[in-house]
């Protein structure tokens, strides 16, 4: 007798492994598959549709599926699915090429300049070996960009302005994966625009250097300048858990010292990092004197190049499994920790001060001039001046709490740099003298007499 003809078998879906691409559709003859409607929670697509009433087994929807698991022959008993990233065997990766290091290079000794705060970060950025970068212009930034524009192309680098702030920091996110320094200037609203792209260059932990000119807000404000920014820097850098060094210059020469100093700390912790500066600052000029040297910069191991040597590189900040997820989070806290140990500080006659005046920025000048001329009248008074707002230097400060009967917050915005003294001082466990203020804010800066006469007043109360 003839052997029984066997049943092709028919088309069995797995779900999670189908993309919705449609080739299936297209291969059957007898319109069985057809577009989904719901989407998988699993995986976020859309998989196809069976109906196999019609269906002959021809298997042309097999051919058809890029998939190694989206559609199979009906499976005869019980079905183990495979992991399809194991189902070759473990992969071999290319070896990581070895990192180029960056290289000091002399630079001739050359006079004393004056720049306003702007063209000295401009100036820094070149010095630590920035040859791109990208913006948008925005008042009271615009000069740093402007000077980039005009001396980039002439040091083979390349100015980009583009389309947005959103455009421009998702440019600083490729950049920065191929392992290249970049920067941007940028001010109070635009920088609001880039903390998408912020949150995804700390994910995938790319470095960038933000030089954010801060102005009166909020929403446009005005161009005036403002310390209003403090606590989304120091708090709100995009969604999820993102944080990033702070630098808080009070000087041209700083802004120079500290925006060179930004690239070499992005680098070392693959992280972005924001130099921030009131609006006065960015225009302010003074006297800046020049390094010994500049950076050529190398290319780091990780790095997203492009070339053959690093094609086996990857930079993501997307994990669907939760507990991946959980991982990297956990990764990037050490990183956080490690990067603590970064907080910097200047203090000026705090050895023996009863009263500390706390202030950054524009505002940091107008209590250097109240702390002088108090002195001058035998007031115990000193200068504590955060160069980082974020790691909050309060290690240094705790030095001088023993004397201190009085802290007074000098800012031009309300009470941002004090909450972030306040959770300094309660992380560290430490109980804070009396604290007081001295505020402004709409551009308004606060002004040295009015600082003394802050500062006189708490004296006579404590007296």
């Amino acid at each position: 007798m003839p052997t029984a003809l066997r049943e092709r078998p028919k088309p069995f879906l797995l779900p999670e492994f189908c993309k919705g691409c449609g080739r299936c559709i297209d291969a059957c003859a007898k319109d069985c598959i057809g577009p989904g409607r719901e989407i998988d929670p699993r995986t976020g697509l859309v998989p196809v549709t069976l109906n196999l009433e019609a269906c002959n087994g021809c298997g042309l929807c097999f051919d058809a599926c890029p998939e190694p698991y989206g559609l199979r022959p009906q499976p005869e008993g019980d079905f183990e699915l495979q992991d399809p990233e194991k189902l070759f065997g473990e992969r071999a990766a290319p070896p990581r090429p070895a990192p180029i290091p960056p290289r000091a290079i002399p630079l001739p000794p050359v006079a004393p300049l004056v720049l306003k705060g702007n063209y000295a970060a401009a100036i820094g950025a070149l010095l630590a070996g920035c040859r791109h970068v990208f913006g948008y212009p925005i008042t009271p930034s615009t000069e740093g960009a402007e000077l980039m524009a005009k001396l980039l192309p002439k040091l083979d680098g390349i100015f980009l302005q583009a389309v947005s702030e959103v455009a421009t920091v998702n440019m600083m996110y490729g950049c920065g994966g191929a392992g290249l320094p970049c920067m941007t200037f940028t001010s109070s609203p635009g920088f609001s625009l880039m903390l998408e792209g912020i949150s995804y260059m700390i994910g995938a932990e790319v470095p960038g250097v933000f030089v954010n000119v801060m102005r009166g807000g909020p929403g446009l404000g005005n161009i005036a300048p403002e310390q209003a920014d403090v606590k989304l820097v120091c708090r709100g850098l995009g969604h999820g858990n993102t944080q990033a060094i702070v630098l808080a210059p009070s000087t041209p020469q700083e802004m120079l010292d500290l925006t060179r100093l930004a690239f070499e700390l992005s680098f070392r912790y693959r992280n972005p990092v924001v130099v921030v500066a009131d609006g006065y600052l960015g225009q302010m000029t003074g006297k800046v004197v020049l390094p010994a040297t500049m950076m050529e910069p190398g290319l780091p191991d990780w790095a997203v190049f492009g070339d053959g040597a690093h094609r086996g590189n990857l930079i993501n900040s997307i994990y669907l499994d939760e507990k991946d997820l959980e991982n990297h989070n956990a990764r990037l806290n050490e990183k956080y920790r490690r990067m603590e140990a970064e907080e910097r500080s200047d203090a000026f006659s705090c050895s023996d001060a009863t009263t500390l005046v706390v202030a950054f920025g524009t505002p940091a000048r107008m209590a250097k001039g109240a702390v002088e001329a108090l002195r001058r009248e035998g007031v115990r008074v000193g200068l504590f001046r955060p160069l980082t707002l974020w790691p909050f230097p309060i290690a240094a400060l705790k030095s001088f709490l023993p004397n201190a009967k009085r802290i007074l917050v000098v800012e031009a915005s309300n009470g941002q740099l004090e909450d972030e003294l306040r959770l300094a001082l309660s992380k560290a466990g430490v109980a804070p003298p009396l604290i007081e203020s001295v505020r402004h804010a709409g551009g308004i800066l606060p002004q040295a007499a009015e600082i003394a006469a802050a500062i006189r007043a708490s004296q006579e109360v404590l007296a």
